[in-house]
């Protein structure tokens, strides 16, 4: 096929990344549709996007308007209207399989057969998904960060179905919504960011479970040694405590589900949870 324009696009869920995806859209002169599975879901989501617009304002002054972008979102909780017109479909549904596989099911069935759909996904490989999607050839991922506007990469990732022309199709999208496509070559488990952050935060958990250095040394050590504007127990704490829990928790690694236990005990169940409740591995306060 020759590679189509992407115009219209909607994003599947209104949670914090999906939110951001379809704001990000929006704010490169876009126009999105954001569907949830309700009104009152949708009702939050606007909150979301009008706080969004600030964060936008605050963070990158002079480079868009961010109450314009607003203008651009609509929104809606039937599946059908949301996908009608759609030339990419993002989805951004939680992170279950058996949930996926119904939501491609029935998309395929809505959608207009020239939409190409890409999935979010963080810990689903793409081919786990693509036998329900009805359209192999049209199907990939998509993988955004959290902040996106800041941590601006987008990794495209297909499978050994995926037309060449629709992944450069959405290479596109994604360098026209103001980020940098990141282009994987084969199916990757954690992509490329992931690959490469885990076994850093894994390295540190180790550290600090073993009593080798304290946390503020540990960070300290590798914003000196690399250059990088954070440590991995920031990084731990804007990650939130309680997801660095449930996957060191489920670890083979014997350290891992020492630390998970450590997590537990010493924050967790002291209601510190990171960087949303104020406080983790370090305080914070507002602003």
């Amino acid at each position: 096929m020759t590679q189509q324009s992407i115009t219209k696009v909607t994003v599947l869920g209104t949670g914090v990344l999906g939110a951001q995806i379809a704001f990000q859209t929006a704010f490169h002169g876009l126009d999105v549709t954001a569907y949830d599975i309700s009104d009152e879901i949708l009702e939050a989501a606007q909150e979301r996007f009008r706080g969004l617009a600030g964060r936008y304002a605050q963070d990158l002054p002079g480079e868009g308007d961010a109450d314009a972008a607003l203008t651009r979102i609509a929104t809606t909780s039937d599946l059908g209207a949301a996908v009608r017109d759609a030339d990419l479909v993002i989805e951004a549904v939680p992170e279950s399989l058996e949930l996926k596989r119904d939501v491609y099911t029935r998309l395929g069935e809505l959608a207009p057969e020239r939409t190409i759909f890409a999935t979010n996904s963080s810990t689903l490989l793409p081919s786990a998904i693509v036998a329900f999607t009805g359209r192999p050839d049209r199907f990939l991922a998509l993988h955004y960060a959290n902040e996106i506007w800041l941590h601006n990469t987008a990794e495209v990732m297909g499978t050994e179905q995926t037309d060449p022309a629709v992944y450069r199709a959405v290479v596109d999208f994604a360098a026209r919504t103001g980020m940098e496509p990141i282009e994987l070559h084969k199916e990757q488990p954690g992509y490329v960011l992931n690959s490469l952050l885990v076994p850093l935060l894994n390295a540190a958990s180790q550290l600090y479970v073993d009593g080798v250095a304290d946390v503020e040394t540990i960070d300290k050590t590798w914003r000196i040694g690399t250059g990088a504007p954070a440590g991995p127990f920031q990084i731990f704490d804007v990650v939130g405590l309680t997801t660095a829990y449930n996957i060191s928790a489920v670890s083979e690694s014997p350290k891992q589900r020492e630390f998970a236990a450590l997590v537990k005990e010493r924050f967790i169940d002291q209601g510190k949870l990171g960087v949303a409740t104020g406080e983790g591995f370090y305080r914070y306060t507002a602003g």
